[in-house]
């Protein structure tokens, strides 16, 4: 499997990452395991997790996928075979009751506590990444646009947050730190504060990718270019949307959409469109509309890894496959035409 350099450390990771977050509510433990042992037969060696999974997420189900990841570690005792990253929330504007008191924060208090739970959780002593799952202040993420004020009352400087994670490294707990959900300002404040303060930079990004969504490109994509800070790209297959299997109104049993009350962002009259489009270039060229929709995304420079998810071994198996696909410049202009006619349909 081809290997890329994370930001600008001397560690390289699989362009293919083993998302973990079906794990406890999708999946069993059992069905966990059996994902991580096929992972590391076929080299995928980079695994991304969160202490607020599995997902979508509730009280009941809260750090239950790094508790599977650890036995997992516990009954094994491969730990070091693996690169292992995590998130902590950052501000969870009052929700989340059942994380730390509904207060949580991206401020010292509130990190230090997290990554001690995860690592317990994980059974280590140690993350290979530790990113911020989102901003701490109101920002776009997760598809939904705010209105962009200044400075709000109680919000975390990003200075503090980077020291807080920045002593992370220094005591050994975490090797590198990362975000998600970022905006180029964000990731540029983070950038200016490491360098100024003699504080830890971050070494990644990560943010929704796919023929969806591809809004990365629109300024994020040359900060993580010229800074090397790597796009890690979760849902490359935009939630399961671009396997074609929600296709007229379809929510197969089991599936993410038929779990998850809080909707998707893909889930309309654009969307579908796009997605028709995009399954008519798979069927012409031969190709499997998921290993094509991955594929895709590992053709961009600014790509590092992108994460993939499943629920079963064969959707796993598949996934996996993508990293062995080589587009034609024929598809990848015929997947631009899609783009230029309807373009970002989640937005």
């Amino acid at each position: 499997m081809d290997h890329r350099t994370l930001g600008r450390t001397d560690l390289r990771v699989p362009s293919i990452c083993l998302g973990t977050m079906t794990w406890g509510r999708q999946n069993t433990e059992a069905e966990g395991f059996a994902q991580m042992d096929l992972a590391l037969e076929h080299g995928l060696t980079f695994w991304d997790t969160a202490e607020m999974y599995s997902a979508p997420p509730s009280p009941e189900t809260y750090g239950r996928t790094e508790e599977i990841i650890g036995n997992w570690f516990a009954r094994t005792g491969r730990r070091k075979d693996v690169v292992l990253a995590s998130k902590v929330v950052g501000n969870t504007d009052g929700g989340f009751p059942y994380i730390r008191g509904g207060k949580a924060r991206a401020d010292r208090a509130n990190i230090n506590a997290a990554i001690e739970a995860s690592l317990k959780r994980l059974r280590t002593d140690y993350l290979d990444l530790y990113q911020l799952h989102w901003p701490d202040r109101k920002a776009d993420r997760f598809g939904r646009s705010v209105e962009h004020p200044a400075a709000e009352p109680g919000e975390v400087p990003i200075e503090e947050t980077l020291a807080a994670l920045s002593d992370l490294v220094r005591q050994g707990k975490v090797r590198h730190i990362g975000l998600s959900n970022e905006t180029p300002w964000g990731v540029m404040r983070f950038i200016m504060a490491a360098e100024r303060l003699g504080l830890e930079r971050v070494v990644s990004i990560q943010n929704p990718y796919s023929l969806l969504n591809r809004s990365f490109e629109a300024g994020l994509s040359e900060v993580a270019l010229r800074e090397d800070v790597g796009l890690l790209a979760y849902s490359p297959l935009a939630g399961g949307t671009l396997t074609g299997k929600y296709v007229n109104g379809a929510i197969p049993p089991g599936s993410r959409r038929s779990i998850d009350n809080r909707g998707s962002r893909y889930d309309n009259p654009r969307g579908e469109a796009a997605t028709l489009a995009y399954l008519d270039i798979a069927r012409r060229h031969g190709l499997d509309p998921a290993q094509m929709a991955i594929a895709f995304t590992l053709t961009r420079r600014f790509v590092t890894s992108s994460i993939i998810g499943a629920t079963s071994i064969d959707q796993l198996r598949i996934a996996i496959g993508a990293g062995e696909i080589t587009l034609s410049a024929e598809v990848l202009a015929e997947l631009d035409q899609v783009q230029a006619a309807n373009p970002n349909p989640c937005l």
